[in-house]
């Protein structure tokens, strides 16, 4: 029996997913689930993939194409993350939680989502303490080689985190709601002070937002 075969078909099977590494199947990233899949779970959790997907992998495992399980959301266009800069108060959160690097900006400073790399994944948006970031149409497709190369970025991150094991902002923090308590690190005091402080403004905010929404 060759040892190297399960990994091999892992492989296999992460070339043939999208690399939006969203998380909606279940997995924290693609290379995951890919994994999981070999090992025999579903090939059908995939919503960002859609059909197209379910049959590469299909054709990958020899199994049957299922429908997509909608209880891992519905396919739909591509989007990506939009930062309000009028709010965004610098604290570094959604530059931590993006899983490809499509987020630049520093400690206090405006942040921007780099569109062309964004997945739309929207693991930015529940560390946000000011809820100053959208989800828009991209007005585009996914191509295989936007795959490539997120699969690429994510890598590069996940190895220079795993480099850096102090880095006071790590992919966990990033991905809790709500600011991080404050301790003795100054840059989590920061955003624990800045994010307080823009409470009000972020509540006026959604009330702008839900009154524009509310029917005339």
């Amino acid at each position: 029996m060759d040892e190297n075969a399960p990994a091999r078909l892992a492989d296999r099977l992460d070339a043939a997913l999208p690399q939006m590494q969203c998380r909606r199947c279940g997995y924290g990233a693609c290379r995951p689930y890919a994994e999981a899949i070999a090992g025999g779970d579903a090939i059908n959790k995939c919503p960002p993939g859609g059909t197209a997907t379910v049959a590469a992998l299909a054709a990958v495992t020899g199994r049957p194409a299922l429908p997509l399980d909608p209880a891992h959301g519905l396919p739909g266009p591509l989007t990506v993350a939009r930062v309000d800069e009028a709010w965004c108060i610098g604290c570094t959160l959604c530059i931590a939680a993006c899983p490809v690097d499509a987020i630049v900006g520093a400690q206090k400073r405006m942040h921007a989502v780099l569109t062309a790399l964004c997945t739309g994944c929207a693991l930015c948006i529940p560390p946000c303490p000011v809820d100053c970031i959208d989800i828009i149409p991209a007005g585009r497709n996914w191509s295989a080689e936007d795959a490539r190369l997120a699969r690429e970025r994510y890598d590069a991150r996940r190895h220079r985190r795993d480099a850096e094991p102090g880095d006071p902002v790590t992919a966990e923090v990033a991905t809790a709601a709500g600011p991080v308590p404050v301790d003795d690190d100054p840059e989590r005091a920061f955003r624990q002070a800045a994010a307080a402080a823009a409470q009000n403004r972020a509540r006026a905010r959604r009330a702008a937002r839900a009154t524009t929404a509310a029917p005339c």
